[in-house]
């Protein structure tokens, strides 16, 4: 998909699994919306193709789009309309909906069913958001940015709801820019960067992972030296630790457990203290950095 000179998505390929919550992660203008909004059916593609429930979007029409829920980063509901009042309405443009009262159950929204939507809370009204989704009972959803504005609290909530879809069966093609809710939700993750996938995978392996260094860190206790520590931890300090900083030590290892071993029994047989010690496995973040870069 070009817009003039600029191709924004440049012949992408990837496949999406039923009943499998899908990451589909990338910095702004990386052509996230604009693949979304070609499998949604709301943009027209220059070439490739398409299959999204087995048809070609660009040429759906209403009884596929009776298969598909999508929650956009913005939706504007009547304000003057309860919960209940926003799903009974919206239920009425399937041909067999959810139930109403199950849907209301399913998203958390039971003690402000009668509540207007104008009284809601930004977290509440995200819960709304999904419900009008999922009201029409779905195969497919496409949540675009679904946390994005959510205090801690309401963003694992909202995390519940969306792990729960894929328990009723749904298919989970997620947007967001939250690189710990893609590893916490997704079964897999693919990432974008000027219109090409760099990476596609589990969350646990992508971009090698599962295969990448440890970082271990701690703060030297008073009077000791980087010379003082054991040999192993001194061969993984040679071998690519940052300079001992304010007694500070940060080094890096493909062999974490014997590494670790060998620097607490050594601190426990001399009663010693190791402040601030830290064992990191390169997060998915870290790897989206360095593939975005």
């Amino acid at each position: 998909m070009s817009y003039g000179d600029l191709e924004a998505v440049r012949g992408i390929d990837l496949e999406v699994a039923g009943r499998e919550i899908f990451a589909f992660v990338g910095p702004n203008g990386a052509g996230k919306t604009t693949t979304v909004e070609i499998l949604e059916g709301y943009r027209e593609r220059d070439g490739g193709e398409v299959a999204v429930l087995g048809v070609d979007p660009a040429d759906a029409g209403r009884r596929w789009r009776q298969r598909i829920g999508i929650v956009l980063q913005e939706c504007n509901m009547q304000p003057e309309l309860t919960v209940r009042e926003s799903l009974e309405l919206y239920a009425g443009y399937y041909e067999a909906p959810r139930s109403v009262a199950e849907t209301i159950e399913l998203v958390g929204l039971e003690g402000a069913a009668d509540q207007r939507a104008a009284r809601l809370s930004g977290g509440q009204r995200r819960r709304l958001d999904v419900a009008l989704a999922l009201v029409g009972d779905p195969e497919l959803l496409f949540l675009d940015e679904p946390t994005t504005g959510f205090d801690p609290s309401a963003r694992r909530q909202a995390w519940e709801v969306i792990a729960s879809l894929r328990d009723l069966g749904k298919t989970v093609f997620l947007t967001t820019h939250y690189m710990d809710e893609a590893q916490a939700l997704a079964d897999r993750v693919a990432i974008i960067v000027g219109g090409a996938i760099v990476a596609e995978g589990a969350p646990g392996e992508l971009g090698g992972r599962s295969v990448r260094a440890t970082s271990i860190s701690f703060r030297l206790p008073a009077g000791v030296l980087t010379a003082d520590l054991p040999a192993e931890v001194a061969e993984a300090i040679g071998g690519g630790a940052r300079p001992a900083v304010n007694a500070e030590v940060e080094l890096r290892t493909e062999h974490p457990v014997a590494v670790l071993n060998a620097l607490t029994s050594w601190a426990l047989a001399r009663d010693l203290e190791l402040g601030g010690l830290e064992v990191r496995r390169p997060s998915l973040e870290d790897v989206y950095l360095e593939l975005t870069e």
